[in-house]
């Protein structure tokens, strides 16, 4: 399998900032790997669901259907990490976004994320509206 070159934080068309906490450490001194998917939560959240800036349609939300997660370096408390979020692709429900984990510049982790848009009624998935799709669009990473 190829390991391609992570993007700089500079590229992603979204960028949130979290600060790190004394608990997110484990016993080696680093901040733990499950809050590394912690911290590319709260940056798909902070994407997907800024008050008056909400991506979903109307009676639906986001579900995720795969996460692939690739650690690269260590992560070291005391600071914060910068998530930089930006689409991938889109497809008829779903989209498939691409974030990066940042310390001080430096990429520590990359991930892929597969949404699909699911209406809370039926638990189905939901074709995404077209100013949805032109909002996703415009947040889409360079090739």
């Amino acid at each position: 399998m190829t390991t391609a070159t992570p993007l700089p934080l500079d590229q992603y068309p979204h960028r949130t900032t979290e600060k790190l906490r004394y608990n997110d450490t484990d016993r080696q001194g680093h901040v733990n790997n499950a809050v590394f998917a912690t911290l590319l939560e709260s940056g798909r959240v902070d994407f997907l669901y800024a008050p008056g800036q909400e991506m979903y349609d109307t009676g639906c939300t986001f579900v995720i259907a795969n996460l692939n997660l690739s650690f690269l370096k260590e992560i070291n408390w005391p600071g914060q990490v910068d998530v930089g979020t930006g689409v991938a692709s889109v497809g008829r429900s779903s989209l498939s976004l691409t974030q990066g984990l940042f310390q001080n510049g430096e990429c520590m982790a990359t991930a892929q994320t597969t949404i699909v848009q699911m209406n809370e009624t039926t638990r189905r998935s939901h074709p995404l509206s077209v100013a949805t799709l032109a909002r996703l669009q415009a947040l889409m990473l360079p090739r």
